[in-house]
């Protein structure tokens, strides 16, 4: 099975993990933002250690690629474009929706729940989000979007959605429903690694040289008028 390093900076919460097929390691996280760049490579030694393992033993890099924090993605993709340099191994980029997406699915387990909403808070009423099934098919591609009352309302008349993660408190002032669910769901990089080794196992491997973080830059700029 795959060694994979996979690196999570993109939002609040910063973690890294070595997994080896879809199974943690070793892991760290860091809950302070500001910190995300000092954390990431005293964090990786850490884990490595604890593992047994050198950088030069892992089969992929892996890493949430956004969208997010801007710094925040910026460290992640520089640390492990910089690894895949070093050692000539491939790169993995999953976006942080679809990540957040498997954490969801692992938590609810059997509650009847049919598609999944992650949430990035922006700004304002603006978030960044998508929409999974629970094959983690992606029905609505990652986007921006500004959260208005009848916000995903085509999907609500014959599905159960959940709404999770930073953005969808500002969606629960808008909404209710009987088939509107909220949950506070928390994600790291283990639901990255079973992503990773799935994406590895079918060489779907990012451009070292052209890959770039999710940055939704367009987005940012918007104002709502």
């Amino acid at each position: 099975m795959a060694l994979i390093l996979n690196i999570d900076t993109a939002t609040e919460i910063a973690s890294v993990c070595v997994s080896q097929g879809s199974n943690s390691l070793a892991f760290r996280e860091n809950q302070h933002q500001r910190e995300h760049a000092s954390f990431v490579h005293a964090a990786i030694a850490g884990i490595l250690s604890e593992a047994g393992l050198t950088l030069q033993e892992m089969d992929a890099f892996a890493v949430t690629s956004g969208p997010g924090s801007y710094t925040g993605l910026r460290v992640g993709m520089a640390t492990a474009k910089g690894f895949c340099y070093a050692f000539s191994k491939p790169l993995i980029a999953v976006n942080t929706l679809e990540v957040m997406a498997k954490a969801a699915l692992e938590a609810i387990e059997t509650e009847e729940i049919d598609l999944l909403c992650p949430m990035i808070d922006a700004r304002r009423m603006e978030v960044f989000t998508a929409l999974y099934d629970r094959d983690l098919k992606n029905l609505l591609p990652p986007q921006p979007c500004i959260l208005e009352e009848k916000s995903f309302d085509s999907y609500l008349v014959k599905s159960k959605l959940m709404f999770f993660g930073s953005g969808s408190s500002k969606f629960k002032t808008l909404k209710t429903g009987e088939n509107i669910v909220f949950k506070n769901i928390e994600y790291n990089a283990k639901n990255l690694a079973g992503l990773a080794n799935k994406a590895f196992q079918q060489k779907k491997f990012a451009d070292i040289s052209y890959s770039q973080p999710e940055y939704f830059k367009d987005f940012q700029s918007t104002v709502k008028r």
